[in-house]
């Protein structure tokens, strides 16, 4: 079998380093408020959380659930939309060894009732707006406490916030986060943890029924945090903006890790909103931010663009969600911030903590996930024989480093299936090329097959958003009786070009890509079902017979 000839940059150092030595990241936040009590560490629309005050309040948390009788070991969730309170939680929960579980702010009650049997969840800390969400679960738990996010801004700072930051007038009839600020001390023993110890619990997404609380370690998290920071060669000067979904594994690594780990004063807002993130960058100076595409496709939409200043910006993680990170993109974002630097950020899923791979800055190779970051082995192997295969060859992408998970809580089943002697089995399709850059094709249940050719929906995506009035693409395979299945493509087209039909868009795809490949049924919608980081749920619409 040929072998690879790996790539690794010159600028990146070949070992990783810890800054300031092994820790947990709870304890790096008291390092931050020790070496910087008084800097800024957070914004928020107007709100300044200082490292030291992060701190205290952190402390204050925790004492109060230590108090209550929350013991080491105890899962904690966290249900709430992006905000300082999120951060202070979140660190608050791991100081006293209990468990973190992040639950999106999008879930209703049946689905929060489902994850909370299903964790094991002893309390939530949640915005006061979604406590309707939880009164069918109430109890359940043994504690709520709530968080009104508006209560850190001035009344002239409330006015600029997105809607759902304005929670409800009416007060908590539970225990407010707010209050314990005022009563709780400021000091607090963390517990004694190993880094090996689960500090958080992230649920899959459901791609392969219903999800799974995968269990990471404080150690996984400080290692990826670590090699996010040095693969990316992220400067001290930097000034960061947090915008994806901080209860996604993929905004935690950038949102709520590396800030404490880096020290980076960071600029945290709720969500995206293409105006509200050009003033960020304009205003705060931003220099480094992660970003979905469409993300970038809807600023380089904005009529007033080039009169605006986004000269500050230096690099741009981005991740292909429904538009792919394209060379094309990468030039019209780089001509439109002056030089900024946009590519992919990683692959990397729940199980390992995310971020298995980075993209060398001297060598970006577009439709890639760049290469394996500080010790991580990517094998790629055959899906029927189990054997690794060479550069180029395609089949299951299994991982194996100091981020991979220690399974999924209470199924031994399902953790057998996906973690064997070390090696993460992740059910996506990818190769490696000669230097050992890792490109994805798709995951392995969602492979359409029509007339005996394999077809890998994200191909035939990225073709159909070649297409000048395609916006955003969603292919799924439809069972026919004689191919098997017939390969169908729901659209979102660009404002501009909303006269365009499914008929003529059929004649195009027929003319740009294999007879095979191109879609024989074609859809046009006004949006596609995704989560809150941006994926793109394509059994939402398998499922549609709509």
């Amino acid at each position: 079998m040929k072998q690879l000839k790996s790539f690794w940059p010159e600028t990146v150092p070949s070992t990783l380093t810890y800054r300031d030595g092994e820790w947990p990241l709870h304890e790096y936040l008291s390092i931050q408020a020790e070496r910087k009590p008084n800097e800024v560490a957070i914004h928020y629309y107007g709100y300044q959380l200082t490292w030291e005050k992060w701190n205290q309040h952190t402390n204050q948390l925790a004492n109060y659930l230590v108090r209550i009788g929350v013991k080491q070991g105890d899962q904690i969730a966290l249900f709430m939309q992006n905000c300082p309170q999120y951060l202070i939680a979140h660190y608050a929960i791991q100081k006293l060894g209990a468990i973190v579980v992040p639950l999106n702010p999008m879930y209703k009650a049946s689905e929060l009732s489902y994850l909370i049997k299903e964790a094991e969840i002893k309390g939530i800390i949640c915005g006061l707006e979604l406590l309707p969400m939880l009164e069918s679960n109430e109890e359940a738990l043994s504690f709520i406490v709530t968080a009104t996010y508006q209560s850190l801004l001035l009344p002239d700072q409330v006015a600029r916030v997105p809607s759902e930051i304005k929670s409800p007038t009416k007060p908590s009839r539970f225990t407010t986060l707010e209050s314990l600020f005022d009563s709780e001390e400021v000091s607090f023993q963390p517990a004694t943890v190993k880094l090996d110890d689960v500090c958080l619990m992230v649920f899959t997404s459901g791609t392969t029924g219903r999800p799974k609380a995968a269990m990471l370690t404080y150690g996984n998290a400080l290692f990826k945090t670590a090699a996010t920071m040095t693969c990316n060669q992220l400067k001290q000067e930097d000034k960061l903006l947090a915008i994806a979904p901080l209860c996604h594994i993929a905004g935690m690594v950038m949102g709520v890790n590396l800030p404490v780990y880096s020290g980076n004063e960071t600029v945290l807002l709720s969500r995206f909103d293409a105006e509200t993130v050009v003033k960020t960058i304009e205003s705060h100076r931003i220099s480094m931010w992660y970003s979905i595409a469409p993300m970038n496709g809807a600023i380089l939409q904005m009529p007033d663009l080039m009169e605006r200043d986004l000269s500050s910006l230096r690099i741009n993680l981005a991740t292909s969600f429904g538009v792919q990170v394209t060379q094309n993109l990468a030039h019209q974002w780089k001509t439109a911030t002056s030089g900024c630097l946009l590519y992919e950020a990683a692959y990397g899923l729940s199980e390992t903590h995310t971020c298995d791979t980075f993209m060398p800055i001297e060598n970006i190779k577009y439709g890639s996930c760049g290469i394996p970051i500080h010790d991580t082995r990517i094998k790629i192997i055959d899906l029927k024989s189990g054997d690794e295969v060479g550069p180029l060859g395609e089949g299951e992408i299994i991982i194996k480093s100091p981020g991979v998970f220690k399974g999924y809580y209470n199924r031994p089943e399902e953790t057998a299936a996906t973690l064997k002697n070390g090696w993460v089995y992740t059910g996506d399709i990818g190769y490696l090329d000669e230097e050992g850059y890792l490109y994805f094709r798709g995951r392995v249940k969602e492979m359409i097959k029509s007339s005996g050719y394999s077809v890998f929906p994200e191909d035939v995506e990225a073709l159909m958003n070649e297409h000048p009035a395609i916006k955003q693409t969603a292919v799924i395979g439809v069972p026919d009786q004689q191919k098997g299945e017939i390969i169908k493509a729901v659209v979102v087209l660009h404002p501009h070009h909303s006269t365009v039909s499914p008929e003529a868009l059929l004649d195009w795809s027929r003319d740009h890509m294999a007879a095979y490949k191109a879609p024989k049924m074609i859809e046009i919608r006004e949006s596609l079902p995704a989560t809150s980081s941006g994926k793109v749920l394509r059994r939402l619409l398998k499922n549609d017979k709509g």
